[in-house]
């Protein structure tokens, strides 16, 4: 079986979030499974730069922009390359510029990265046609749009949808730009008065996807359905929730060159020189203290703005605490407060730092996610794999993938972190607070980071559920 995978970032080549993760970890784990995959991503400054060699298959027009597509090879990828200079050789990341702003023509670059996806599902490349195009999050949301207004012959699609919140949002008036005819608007895209990319993938897919089951089920709801929930809910019978997996090689305690020294769950014992590593990385005292730490977009949706409500209680109630993350200015401000307020007590790093995110994951006690929504959540999965206990809000891929340590779960040594809910400020104090307690039995604590640890958190069986979609739109199933 040969797909197309069509994404705006692909783990280890350009990241912001976890869709890079799965669009970087997803062709890997279903190449055992008799699957191939070519993956098309834009050729940003960033991924040009990583690419040791590079062979030119096909030169386009893109909505009046010149680009070709590169074949490549990758840490195991086979890639396909837009290399469209006029729309991705600039400064900045994938999405904003330097000062974190919106590029203007975001409408147009990702338009054409999903117009060059419809071509090359078509068949324009010359000796290879896949079977089916998988496509993720609105930046490539218009590939199935482009090929059901198109006259050549479509192919089966599925959309995956990493976080509904994100649309891909710009004028009505830009229709005719996107080379779509006009009645694509009210039958597709037209989205309160907007056109909405996310909305055409979702009405234009043979089949769509989510990364958690309990994701699946929240988006049907208006509370997390984001205006797009009555859409989703008349595509029911061609929903799917499929938690994430990691790359466990990646992220393995045991061979990690990152951290400051390996173990698993037979020598938890050896966490210990990763702990004292952490705690001088950031300046913390050094006592036997719980520390919780954060990895994190500081914004209001992973519920930072109830973190920083609680910080100075959870330094009360004896614990420490290690931020890393950058966002909303007003609560990158409000944590660092904190810092100061408390130190040896709080640390916090701006921005993104892979290694250290490693050894944060390997030297803390628990790591602490009280999203308001989380489609499914990668640190979490992070978190069991090395030990570091989960403490998480209630809601999508965390409520499926951390079991709480309540009274039957621990009698029962299953569990393997703490749930709490609603994702208010008493609601996070509560959870430090029954993470401490735990933390002080360490014989119970050392039960559920074993238990973690035991958890499959691979791509494993969730490569398999995206095969059986796969062969069920190919007919097969």
């Amino acid at each position: 079986m040969n797909i197309l995978s069509v994404a705006s970032e692909v783990y280890p080549l350009v990241k912001t979030g976890g869709l890079a993760d799965v669009a970087g970890a997803l062709p890997l784990a279903l190449e055992p499974l008799g699957v191939k995959t070519k993956t098309l991503l834009p050729g940003y400054p960033a991924v040009m730069a990583k690419l040791d060699e590079t062979k030119a298959l096909l030169d386009l027009d893109l909505l009046g922009e010149p680009a070709r597509v590169l074949a490549a090879q990758h840490q195991g990828l086979d890639l396909l390359i837009l290399d469209a200079p006029s729309l991705y050789d600039r400064p900045g990341g994938p999405y904003v510029d330097g000062q974190g702003r919106d590029f203007d023509d975001n409408w147009k670059r990702f338009a054409a990265l999903s117009l060059a996806g419809a071509r090359i599902a078509q068949g324009a490349l010359t000796g290879w046609k896949p079977d089916l195009v998988h496509v993720h999050d609105w930046q490539a949301a218009l590939v199935p749009v482009y090929m059901r207004y198109d006259d050549a012959p479509e192919i089966p699609s599925l959309i995956t949808i990493h976080n509904i919140a994100f649309q891909g949002q710009f004028s009505a008036g830009l229709l005719p730009d996107l080379g779509l005819p006009e009645h694509a608007l009210w039958e597709a895209l037209e989205y309160y008065g907007t056109l909405a990319y996310l909305k055409g993938g979702v009405v234009a897919a043979h089949a769509i996807s989510t990364v958690s089951p309990s994701y699946a089920e929240e988006i049907l709801d208006p509370h997390f359905g984001m205006g797009m929930e009555g859409l989703i809910a008349s595509r029911a019978q061609d929903l799917y929730g499929i938690v994430n997996g990691i790359d466990t090689h990646v992220w393995d305690p045991a061979a990690d060159a990152l951290i400051a020294a390996p173990y698993s769950a037979a020598t938890l014992r050896k966490r210990q020189a990763n702990r004292e590593a952490l705690s001088k990385h950031f300046g913390l005292d050094d006592d036997a203290a719980p520390i919780f730490c954060v990895i994190s977009r500081l914004t209001w949706q992973k519920g930072m703005d109830v973190l920083a409500e609680v910080c100075d209680d959870l330094v009360a109630a004896g614990g420490k605490l290690v931020i890393l993350g950058s966002g909303d200015p007003d609560l990158e401000q409000a944590l660092q407060a904190a810092a100061q307020r408390h130190p040896g007590r709080i640390g916090m790093v701006m921005g993104y730092n892979e290694p250290l995110s490693h050894l944060m994951q390997a030297g803390a006690d628990a790591i602490l996610i009280p999203s308001r929504f989380e489609p499914c959540g990668l640190t979490q999965l992070y978190g069991l794999r090395y030990g570091c206990v989960p403490v998480v809000s209630r809601t999508g891929g965390l409520n499926d993938t951390v079991i709480d340590a309540n009274a039957a779960a621990l009698a029962a040594k299953a569990a393997t972190g703490i749930q709490f809910a609603p994702v208010t400020g008493a609601g996070l104090r509560q959870a430090v607070r029954r993470a401490i307690r735990l933390f002080d039995d360490k014989k119970l604590w050392y039960q559920i980071q074993k238990q973690g640890m035991k958890a499959d958190v691979s791509w494993g069986a969730s490569a398999q559920s995206y095969v059986d979609v796969y062969n069920r739109l190919l007919g097969k199933g």
